[in-house]
């Protein structure tokens, strides 16, 4: 099938999804701020994180656009996958779906119980999901919200329907909920046109657009687009230096599964309005919110728009650069 035939049977199905949608969650058991508060409180703050699938085949995605944060993260072979956070809006479909990752469950600990969407895990890793403080919703507990779409083959055509997994967007940014907030652009900055992040095996470039006011995304070389042809781009870009060692983990082909360490200090660098801003970053525990520090002690507030947040190993410890 060709790339438009792709984006009009996405488009088809977004349109089915709508009709299918009742709005009503199934029954199944699937900010910062709030976190000493009641239940009922901090439950209106909740986010949905769904992993996404981020190789060639897998692409255009849909409903990634709609995504307040979007996390690039390395996994085995040297490829990258994507978490999506939604607060605001959920889209009537998201894909393709993936399987998660350790490193998900560190990171998705600054969110309130959020609701983590995955097509599965690697067989060890499931009961640490289970015990992790979230709402995990792969297809066995959901499978009505799950489908596979065509011209795709498996494993990736399968996509999520949110309206049918026992969720409820909250009306709040998922930046919110991190602790961030909009706001002016550091002082500084040296003048960026273009910022690419490249793994082993996969690489991200951000490409500034004045007039669109947006950081427009490449994924491997190529314009990353959405299932209906419009061009994905970012408000702010974060390429966040941490720590990538091996986990306990392997796939099924036996390759370790990378962790990504997201919780410690360290530099990097925010790309808002055409603009690149050597910071710092900082979350002292699991419970805590990543912040991040400009050379004048302030906390760096973001543009308008989506919010990419890249984990770039540091030298020594991984194989990706940023430059």
């Amino acid at each position: 099938m060709t790339a438009g035939g792709v984006s009009r049977t996405i488009g088809a199905l977004f349109a089915a999804a709508l009709l299918a949608a009742t709005g009503a969650c199934t029954g199944q058991d699937g900010s910062s701020s709030s976190r000493d508060s009641p239940s009922s409180e901090r439950r209106a703050g909740r986010v949905l994180a769904v992993k996404i699938d981020n190789v060639a085949p897998a692409r255009p995605h849909t409903g990634l656009e709609k995504a307040d944060v979007v996390h690039v993260e390395q996994v085995e072979a040297g490829l990258s996958r994507i978490l999506a956070v939604y607060g605001s809006d959920a889209p009537p479909v998201v894909g393709p779906v993936r399987s998660a990752r350790e490193t998900d469950l560190e990171l998705l600990r600054q969110f309130d119980r959020p609701t983590l969407a995955f097509s599965g895990a690697q067989g060890r890793l499931l009961p640490v999901i289970e015990r992790a403080p979230l709402d995990a919703v792969p297809p066995s507990k959901a499978p009505g919200a799950y489908f596979r779409g065509p011209g795709r083959p498996a494993p990736h055509n399968l996509y999520l329907r949110p309206e049918k997994i026992p969720f409820e967007p909250p009306g709040i940014d998922a930046v919110e909920a991190l602790g961030l907030q909009v706001g002016p652009a550091p002082s500084g900055g040296e003048p960026e046109e273009s910022r690419t992040v490249r793994y082993p095996s996969a690489s991200v470039t951000f490409t500034w657009s004045a007039g669109r006011a947006r950081w427009l995304v490449s994924l491997d070389g190529a314009p990353a687009r959405t299932s209906e042809g419009g061009r994905l781009g970012a408000g702010t870009v974060v390429v966040q230096d941490v720590t990538v060692r091996s986990s306990d983990f392997r796939d099924r082909s036996g390759n370790v599964s990378p962790f990504t360490e997201t919780v410690g200090a360290g530099r990097a660098v925010v790309l808002r309005d055409g603009r690149a801003h050597d910071v710092r970053w900082s979350r002292p525990s699991a419970d805590a919110d990543t912040v991040y520090t400009a050379s004048d002690g302030r906390r760096v507030e973001l543009a308008e728009g989506p919010l990419w947040i890249l984990y770039a190993p540091r030298e020594g410890s991984g194989s990706a650069a940023a430059r």
